[in-house]
């Protein structure tokens, strides 16, 4: 480690020089203030030791110098009794510490030593900061909140290793995005990722769908097919909602992550696979298992690194950069440009409970750009008042807007942008405007429109 160490008395700077040599410390000393502002412009020092009151340019200016030129390199202040306010003015300024005089040699070690360790533990927190901006892994993943920010660096830590881990959070908070980040930041980023919804699949063909099935296992397997496991092989296995799977297929996920292998349903010999297994679900795991729902052994390897991703309610303070986020991409989609939020809106959103979390705030940004007028402006109205907490005096969504009023008005081509944004689902339209199916038929004009 290399010392810049900047005092005018000569007898204090040798004996300073010699101590910290004797430590093993590289020593450049400087005379005074000029010379020690030539030694900061060549640079190549770890830290600085700079005298406060010195010829030229004393401690302030050169804490200065040093932190516009060099702002990483720790700087800490010499200074003589009765000046420790100002050394700790300097501290304010960017000084990592300050050391009186006399100084003893002891406490000078251990100043130093306590601020090159600082300053090594800032460069690891930068650089791992650094990593998370250039990640491609984790840039879908929006939010600067402490708390979206610790998960990100949690996650980051767990894509290095081939740890499994659950991924824990209540619904709509992005769970798979996460585990989609994980598996891009891993050495296994080039190979298949493969997300299987345990909840959606029923639990008597779920194991024929992550295993496959041998030719002949059952009526109509005319031939062998393989399972998401073997899809997967090297890559990444996410099973979302685990704690819907039955208690037999528990054992057989067991064996997988114990023996790296399966047999096929009516199989009989055992199918090597080399996956990486992410998990999550919004149930509590662990009452399950003492409620014997779910077996303790694969809870215990599951959760050997579990996180746990924050509700939107816990970081309102990333709901603007969400909100942004969704708008930005529903200007491209839907050709409106003009999208914007109206005044008041922001707060009145962050006054929501949020239930379904970023999932629901997109869902309810979505109907409100596919209903905003042409120029764009997304007043209060055009939210659904479900679960939100409307402010005293703000109109309801059907004194902005009459959804009938409106698709009469607009014509065929508002309901067929309607149902294009909702996938031709004519029942998902009719949730979004708030109406019956029936009455979004009888609108539409018997289908003309439905695609």
């Amino acid at each position: 480690m290399r010392i810049l160490l900047a005092e005018d008395r000569a007898s204090l700077r040798r004996v300073l020089a010699e101590t910290l040599a004797r430590s093993g410390y590289e020593v450049t000393e400087a005379a005074d203030g000029a010379h020690a502002l030539a030694r900061i412009e060549d640079g190549g020092y770890d830290l600085a030791l700079f005298d406060l009151k010195m010829p030229v340019h004393g401690g302030l200016e050169l804490l200065k110098a040093s932190k516009e030129k060099w702002p990483i390199a720790p700087v800490v202040i010499l200074t003589a009794y009765g000046s420790v306010e100002v050394a700790v003015q300097a501290m304010k300024d960017g000084a990592q510490d300050f050391l009186p005089k006399p100084v003893d040699p002891d406490h000078l070690l251990l100043i130093i030593q306590r601020a090159l360790e600082a300053d090594s533990k800032n460069r690891v927190h930068e650089a791992r900061e650094a990593d998370l901006a250039r990640s491609p892994a984790f840039q879908e993943i929006v939010g600067e909140s402490p708390a979206i920010r610790a998960v990100q660096e949690q996650a980051f830590r767990i894509a290095a290793t081939d740890t499994t881990c659950l991924i824990l959070g209540e619904t709509g908070v992005g769970k798979e995005l996460f585990a989609r980040g994980i598996h891009k930041a891993s050495n296994r980023s080039k190979e298949p990722f493969v997300a299987v919804n345990c909840a959606a699949i029923p639990s008597t063909l779920l194991e024929n769908e992550l295993f496959g099935h041998e030719k002949g296992a059952y009526t109509g397997a005319y031939e062998t097919a393989i399972g998401r496991f073997e899809y997967a092989h090297r890559g990444t296995v996410f099973l979302d909602e685990i704690g819907e799977m039955a208690p037999d297929l528990q054992a057989k996920l067991l064996r997988v992550i114990e023996e790296k292998s399966f047999t096929r349903v009516g199989g009989a010999r055992p199918v090597k696979v080399d996956v990486r297994i992410l998990c999550a679900t919004n149930k509590d795991l662990e009452a399950m298992v003492a409620q014997r729902q779910f077996r303790q052994d694969l809870y215990y390897r599951l959760s050997a690194f579990p996180i746990t991703i924050p509700t939107l309610r816990e970081r309102l303070e990333d709901l603007p950069l969400l909100a942004e986020h969704f708008l930005g991409l529903f200007r491209k989609e839907m050709g409106k440009p003009g999208l914007k939020l109206g005044s008041g809106v922001l707060e009145w959103l962050g006054s929501k409970t949020w239930p379904g979390n970023v999932r629901e705030l997109m869902n309810n940004l979505e109907r409100a750009a596919i209903l905003a007028p042409p120029d764009g402006l997304i007043g209060p109205g055009f939210f659904k008042e479900a679960g939100v907490a409307i402010p005293a005096g703000a109109p309801s969504f059907q004194e902005i807007k009459d959804p009938e009023a409106w698709l009469k008005a607009e014509g065929s081509w508002r309901a067929k942008e309607l149902l294009r944004r909702c996938g031709e689902d004519k029942k998902r339209a009719a949730r979004m405007l708030g109406l019956p199916l029936s009455k979004l038929e009888e609108l539409l004009g018997g289908g003309e429109t439905s695609g």
